[in-house]
């Protein structure tokens, strides 16, 4: 009977233990966001350095954003590695993970980070678009079409995914399909600029 209390006892200790750690846990992300919200990054990311726990998923996704915003791109990149080792389906840590790498610009890490998603979300629009964007800025066009081209698919009105994807068919000499998108454009906006000097060159 007694060694039973004693294992009550002490299970009771470590859950007042967790529940106190938890809380100071609790309060230092409100904390660190309150100071975000002022602009004061390196305090911000302070408050969690005193409570870090390295296989903590949260805090690590954190303090690579917090290291971004102070500048820190080395160290971003290394917190957001370490997320995406913790979770490595999550999606989040690797759009964070872009914004370190495209300011160094590696953007050889960034497309390969943007693929590693697809492979997940292959339908994910923002990271879709900017995948063809890239390939689109290297002068590979099919493979920047291809991609738009599943965005076009579920958003078939969408003016950022018609135009970018307008000019790479017309770029890879897919006339015909350059015109319909380039005209598609002109639907939302008459005077476009970009669609009718786009037009322009098929004429």
């Amino acid at each position: 009977m007694k060694k039973i209390s004693l294992f009550l006892l002490l299970f009771a200790a470590f859950g007042t233990a967790l529940i106190a750690q938890n809380n100071a846990i609790a309060i230092a992300f409100n904390n660190s966001y309150n100071l975000e919200k002022k602009g004061d990054f390196s305090n911000a990311r302070k408050e969690l350095q005193a409570v870090y726990q390295e296989h903590n998923y949260e805090m690590n996704l954190r303090m690579g954003w917090l290291y971004y915003n102070e500048g820190e791109m080395i160290n971003s990149i290394k917190f957001y590695e370490k997320a995406i080792a913790i979770m490595p389906y999550a999606i989040e840590p690797k759009l964070g993970l872009v914004y370190p790498l495209s300011n160094l610009g590696n953007w050889d890490s960034v497309l390969e980070t943007y693929l590693k998603i697809l492979k997940v979300d292959p339908n994910n629009n923002l990271v879709n678009y900017r995948t063809g964007l890239i390939y689109y800025n290297r002068k590979e066009y099919a493979k920047a079409i291809v991609y738009l081209q599943k965005n076009i698919n579920l958003y078939p009105f969408n003016y950022d995914n018609l135009i970018l994807s307008a000019w790479a068919h017309l770029y890879a000499g897919h006339n015909t399909e350059a015109k319909a998108l380039f005209e598609k454009c002109l639907f939302i906006n008459m005077e476009d600029e970009s669609a009718n000097s786009g037009l322009k060159m098929i004429k």
